[in-house]
């Protein structure tokens, strides 16, 4: 299949270039012209996301070639931005890196696979000519390099007439504005990146500062031309397996503590039958009604650890329930919340649910950290033994028991380690899946909900 999708890839020579305020305020800046508009973003980030859905109230997708491949990385490029005006995908990281030192996973990756034109956004901070060098070395590093125009950032007004026309004579590629430097517009950050969008003091107030300014100094009208001049997407799209009948309720943790999810993968889930129902563990008292599964995402529980630990009835609901026999997946934070205690940041421990054995503690490093393949050691909830499934670590929390159910091995490092405890009923770990790459483990999954729910509404009779 084909579609035909206008489409930029907004990406940067490394991080803290400033490529989230960037497509924030390009997002604003389009809204405001009354334009249908789709975001997605490179790479397994979950945070960077919710600020686009903040600005656009729509939900925004990953395109993850590690976790979901080329192919379906062109069908959630394709479905994502069926429809709209303009799909603007932000990167990841600097433009070419990828896995293990390799472009494989980059921003250019998702760029080459999707053939997407892209614009660079450079930190023209203490720079002159050397930014036209940098640039030029990005449009020469691969052919093709997929770059058709750059915006400068930090670049004063006065200055960037000049630096734009060094820029475009020395490395021959559009400059299509700039934005100056904006202290009132700056997104914090903290151990596991951007804060969440909702944490945020006066986010409105900095959206709409960055707003302005791009109206002002970015050529939007350009930034559409090459978008709409991106080649017609070629797709192939991937058959699911058998949906089931009776649609179980699957309780969804989602607060500030728990707030780490694919909306690919919850639309999955739907899509093969379940119901979801989203619920806090930090404020509600016991699980939604119905419950036949749970999905205990990564977040920040240690960060609210005081809260979570006092709401004894949810922490002995969900202890209850697991033990129970209720098929449950906790990814990261969920399987820090299942120990028997979690310290906060000031390293004070905290009474959790106590499904698991151990505790969970703050570390002064990054834990394992980036992508790994999972292959599982035994028959559980999700896969059977020899398995595989795609995943991702990030995590400054450490704990006693991290489980051997799985051996992880990281891509291209001879690098293993064991993971997860999983049971016929319990995928529980560290490693965060992407569930949209692996539709037979999700349907396990939701048949095991459809049971244990069918199983306790006969017991009740």
């Amino acid at each position: 299949m084909q579609a035909h999708i206008p489409r930029l890839l907004v990406a940067a020579p490394g991080s803290g270039s400033g490529k989230t305020s960037v497509v924030c305020g390009m997002l604003r800046a389009l809204a405001a012209r009354g334009l249908c508009l789709r975001a997605a973003k490179c790479g397994p980030d979950y945070l960077d996301p919710l600020f686009t859905e903040r600005v656009l109230n729509t939900p925004s997708c990953n395109l993850d070639p590690f976790l979901a491949g080329p192919e379906l990385v062109r069908e959630l490029a394709a479905t994502q931005g069926q429809g709209a005006d303009l799909l603007l995908i932000e990167g990841v990281m600097g433009y070419y890196d990828g896995i293990a030192h390799t472009h494989e996973s980059s921003s250019y990756d998702v760029a080459r696979i999707t053939n997407t034109p892209v614009v660079l956004v450079v930190d023209a901070r203490g720079k002159a000519l050397s930014v036209a060098a940098e640039v030029r070395g990005f449009l020469e590093f691969r052919a093709p390099s997929q770059i058709a125009g750059v915006i400068l950032n930090h670049v004063s007004e006065g200055y960037y007439p000049r630096l734009r026309s060094l820029v475009e004579s020395e490395a021959g590629v559009p400059v299509l504005g700039y934005l100056p430097h904006l202290e009132e517009a700056a997104l914090p950050s903290r151990h596991l990146g951007l804060v969440r969008p909702a944490e945020v003091e006066d986010l409105e107030r900095r959206l709409d500062a960055l707003e302005r300014v791009v109206r002002k100094t970015v050529d939007l009208d350009a930034l559409l031309d090459v978008a709409r001049q991106a080649p017609a997407l070629a797709y192939e799209p991937q058959s699911l397996p058998p949906a089931v009948a009776n649609s179980p309720v699957i309780a969804v943790a989602r607060d500030e503590a728990f707030c780490f999810y694919y909306h690919s993968t919850l639309r999955l889930l739907e899509q093969l039958g379940a119901r979801l129902a989203f619920f806090s563990p930090l404020r509600d008292a016991c699980l939604p009604a119905g419950t036949c599964g749970l999905y205990l995402g990564g977040g920040y529980p240690e960060l609210h650890a005081r809260k979570l630990s006092g709401n004894e009835s949810m922490r002995e609901g969900i202890r209850a329930s697991i033990a129970a026999g209720m098929p449950t997946i906790a990814e990261c934070g969920g399987f820090l919340y299942l120990h028997g205690t979690l310290e906060d940041k000031d390293r004070h421990p905290w009474p959790m649910v106590s499904a698991l054995e151990g505790s969970a503690f703050a570390t002064s490093r990054l834990g394992t950290f980036g992508y790994a393949t999972l292959t599982a050691k035994h028959d559980s909830l999700l896969c059977d033994a020899g398995a595989t499934l795609a995943a991702h670590e990030f995590h400054y929390w450490g704990n006693t028991n991290a489980g051997d159910s799985f051996c992880a091995q990281k891509p291209y490092a001879a690098k293993t380690w064991d993971c997860v405890i999983a049971t016929p009923t319990l995928h529980a770990g560290f490693p965060h899946l992407y569930l949209r790459s692996a539709p037979q483990a999700a349907l396990r999954f939701v048949h095991a909900c459809a049971a244990f729910g069918k199983a306790r509404k006969e017991n009740a009779l």
